[in-house]
């Protein structure tokens, strides 16, 4: 994917097509100087975009934060409330807007539009998009309007108080949604996206391992709720293809200007002010098993990674900011190129490895569990690329490849390190990188899950929080030192405002601890 030398033209370009969008689908009055009815190579991008913007700024300031990977930095207050565990409504005013309003107005305008055309590769990859849109909000929110959403063109039955779907319900409209867009998908079709897909270029072939790779984590989502259901569609998945490494969902960004990753963008209008630092809970965690990728995702103090108790920002010390690869180091000009992910090769390989691991899907568990490492380690080679290790059995200093530092870290070789001439405190060697291959189902998920969570630090957050949410792991997170809900989780946002004073069929807040459909553990 690259670096997108469109986007300033997309982003002047996306205001006209979402005033547009909103005539369309908030009944609006109509301004004579937006353009209307906008080719759909123009809206694709603009949609995509909205997405990252979504998904890389409050979800994965909040999902960081509640997977315990970032929290509230001691000389500042911005999110003070995500640790407080006590965000109001209007915390997600925006980022509801950002999915509704935009980006599934867009996809939907897409999906009619291409519909219309006969250009299949569009209606197909607007589907999943929506799909995955609808996805992340559920997973969010609960319930949420799905059946009557972005319906208030008076052509679309002029809706513009949609009632509210039961999770389950949306679950199964999005596995039909994904079914829809896969039998669409043909890779030979003349009338493919190009650079106006920010995510895959209009390769349908990678759609296509999107395609399964949402279905597969959708329906593992239920493993607690319907296991049933959960292993007949996984079954039914078979070999996929799936997401594999150089098959990440993404959207890249260059330094310049307007086309700059979104939280880096936010952390800017902020002044550059460090909200955000290391939480102990992840940073002793990687340190004590020997994990180098604490050097990769954080910045060090005094040659150390070192993280505060979760929530403590009232104690005065200094502590590791996430690091530029993570879009979170405001100071770092780098940050401003660290792309928003959206499904990645490890997340789907662990996924795959969970699915064997349950007897729900082919392959082997260990094998895919260790595939999944080194595709993380993968990811961010040209930092680990020359990293200096010191192997435990041999006094010799070994420079190494990505590759060789993740079978470094399988096998629990590696006792000491350095990265820029730092040194990498190491304790014993790793025993979250080596699968149990004797141990019960339960407790290989719990490494498997764990692993997981390693691998996403500081880059999908949301998700890594979701799934600490349906599985209970890791469990060694800790409260938050500032909680106002005793020694409790947050288990859901909170709806925004707009919606209890703008939607008539607004079925009322929840509470912060009141737990989605899926989680029952």
């Amino acid at each position: 994917m690259n670096t997108r030398s469109i986007i300033s033209t997309i982003i002047l370009g996306g205001s006209l097509v979402l005033a547009s969008g909103c005539k369309k689908y908030l009944d609006v009055n109509q301004n004579p100087n937006i353009a209307q009815n906008p080719q759909v190579s123009l809206v694709l991008p603009t949609a995509e975009m909205y997405l990252a913007s979504a998904m890389g700024v409050t979800f994965e300031i909040n999902g960081s934060m509640w997977a315990q990977y970032w929290t509230q930095s001691p000389v500042s207050n911005q999110y003070n409330v995500l640790d407080q565990y006590a965000p109001q409504g209007t915390f997600y005013d925006n980022v509801w807007g950002s999915f509704t309003s935009s980006a599934l107005a867009d996809l939907q305008y897409i999906d009619t539009t291409a519909s219309a055309k006969n250009f299949k590769q569009y209606v197909a990859i607007s589907k999943l998009l929506q799909a995955y849109a609808y996805h992340v909000m559920t997973d969010a929110w609960g319930d949420i309007p799905f059946s009557q959403a972005i319906k208030g063109d008076p052509s679309m039955g002029g809706i513009i108080s949609p009632v509210y779907d039961k999770q389950q319900a949306i679950y199964d409209g999005l596995l039909t949604m994904i079914d829809q867009a896969s039998a669409l998908i043909d890779p030979s079709d003349p009338n493919l996206p190009g650079s106006d897909d920010l995510i895959y270029h209009g390769d349908m072939t990678k759609w296509m391992k999107f395609a399964n790779t949402l279905k597969l984590k959708i329906l593992m989502r239920l493993s607690e709720v319907n296991p049933g259901k959960a292993q007949a569609g996984i079954a039914a998945l078979g070999a996929g293809p799936f997401i594999g490494e150089g098959d990440d969902a993404l959207i890249n960004f260059s330094s310049t200007p307007g086309s700059q990753n979104p939280l880096y963008a936010e952390g800017v209008a902020l002044s550059k002010t460090q909200n955000l630092v290391a939480s102990k809970t992840v940073v002793d965690s990687m340190n004590s098993n020997g994990d180098l990728r604490a050097y990769i995702f954080y910045t060090t103090v005094g040659g150390l990674v070192v993280g505060i108790a979760q929530g403590n920002y009232s104690n005065q010390v200094s502590a590791s900011s996430p690091s530029a690869v993570t879009g979170a180091l405001f100071s770092d000009a780098n940050s401003a190129t660290a792309p928003v992910k959206f499904i990645t090769s490890y997340e789907s390989l662990f996924l795959q490895s969970e699915a064997a691991a349950r007897g729900w899907g082919t392959g082997d568990a260990q094998s895919l569990f260790e595939q999944g490492i080194h595709a993380n380690f993968a990811a961010y080679s040209s930092v680990i690329d020359g990293f200096e290790i010191v192997l435990r059995d041999s006094p010799s200093t070994f420079v190494v490849t990505a590759d060789y530092a993740a079978y470094a870290y399988i096998h629990g070789d590696t006792v000491t390190g350095y990265l820029g001439g730092d040194p990498v405190q190491q304790a014993p060697p790793a025993y979250w990188g080596e699968f149990p291959a004797g141990g019960s189902t339960d407790q290989k998920v719990r490494h498997i899950i764990t692993q997981k969570w390693f691998s996403m630090t500081g880059n999908q957050g949301f998700e890594a929080w979701t799934e600490w949410r349906r599985t209970g792991y890791p469990d060694f997170f800790t409260y938050s030192v500032h909680s106002l809900i005793g020694k409790n989780f947050p288990q859901r946002f909170l709806y925004p405002n707009t919606e209890l004073t703008r939607n008539q069929n607004f079925p009322g807040q929840k509470q912060i601890t009141d737990k989605v459909w899926w989680d029952i553990h």
